[in-house]
């Protein structure tokens, strides 16, 4: 039990906070559609709920994740975060569907003016302030994970280019409480617009958007991380740690490498090209340099390091040339 709640202390805190913050703010909604009847309402509550169960499961599949590695399961837990987050996204699909479905009932059979009016607003506009919070604290843990400047109020737009470098867990909560924030605007807006001009069909047309964010979220979250329970590379980190390694001067080239990303944390295993003439003593110091080095770069938890002798092929370098123009096409 003392190994569970010290794994927990470890979990990603950001979800956590977002889960309490969407369970409250679902209550809530839940009470005033409730009142009122207002069925952009009832997208918002159904939203907030399904954040609230998939934050919650993220945060428990963080912490589990740094279970430290076992002889049944060497190469540690971390792709944990990645099943969880599959099967939390599955909550999230449901209420998605259910979301858009009351959505289209409303559009086809609008109601008349819903009650409570003021009541629906005030909770909007609770739920925009702290999803907006949530959203904040997201954005900085995004840069501060990516080792960036994460002081003001301009985290957020910072953060957009280096989201894809986030830990899954920080990822989710950003991306959920995006399509949050903006779905209590929309519904906020939608209320009064109906109200003015009578046309009460936008509230369930806003309900339908809703949930079709809500489905952009899960293929998203689906997609990453799906790789991530398959095993992705890391280009990125690949290309800076071959980089680092090719420094050496003893490193004449890299036969092989690869930096596996297991959840949060990455596994490199690495071939290196050596003079056949040095000793084994020798490249023992070697080897224990360049695994001091690799391991201290963000996010390294495990590093296999062993050599070859050179053979006059420069598979390193073929390897970069593919990398760049692989990024040139990208941008094109």
């Amino acid at each position: 039990m003392g190994e569970i709640f010290k794994l927990l202390k470890g979990g990603n805190k950001p979800s956590l906070v977002a889960a309490f913050v969407n369970l409250f703010l679902g209550i809530l909604k839940g009470v005033a559609y409730f009142f009122t009847g207002n069925v952009a309402m009832f997208a918002e509550m159904m939203h907030s709920l399904g954040d609230a169960a998939n934050q919650f499961f993220v945060f428990v599949g963080s912490a589990l994740s740094k279970k430290a590695p076992t002889k049944r399961f060497p190469n540690g837990f971390g792709r944990v975060v990645n099943l969880v987050c599959l099967g939390a996204v599955l909550i999230v699909a449901i209420l998605s569907y259910e979301t858009v479905k009351e959505g289209w009932h409303h559009f086809i059979h609008p109601a008349t003016e819903s009650e409570g009016m003021f009541i629906a607003l005030g909770v909007l506009l609770i739920g925009t302030v702290l999803e907006a919070t949530v959203l904040h604290k997201a954005a900085k843990e995004v840069l501060h994970e990516t080792g960036q400047e994460h002081k003001g109020l301009l985290a957020f737009p910072k953060s957009i280019p280096y989201l894809n470098r986030a830990k899954p867990a920080t990822k989710l909560v950003w991306m959920e409480d995006l399509v949050a924030t903006s779905g209590n605007v929309l519904a906020f807006l939608a209320i009064i617009i109906a109200h003015f001009t009578g046309f009460y069909a936008l509230e369930g047309i806003v309900s339908m958007i809703i949930g079709i964010m809500m489905f952009y979220v899960v293929g998203r979250v689906f997609l990453d991380n799906a790789r991530g329970a398959i095993g992705e590379t890391d280009e990125e980190m690949l290309i800076h740690i071959g980089n680092l390694a090719m420094e050496d001067p003893h490193v004449s080239d890299i036969k092989r490498l690869e930096v596996i990303k297991e959840g949060e944390f990455l596994h490199v295993d690495l071939v290196a090209e050596t003079d056949p003439n040095l000793s084994l003593a020798y490249l023992d110091d070697v080897r224990d340099h360049l695994v001091e080095l690799i391991m201290s770069q963000k996010g390294v938890t495990k590093v296999t390091i062993s050599f070859d002798e050179e053979d006059d092929v420069s598979e390193w370098e073929r390897h970069l040339k593919t990398y760049t123009k692989n990024q040139s096409d990208e941008k094109k």
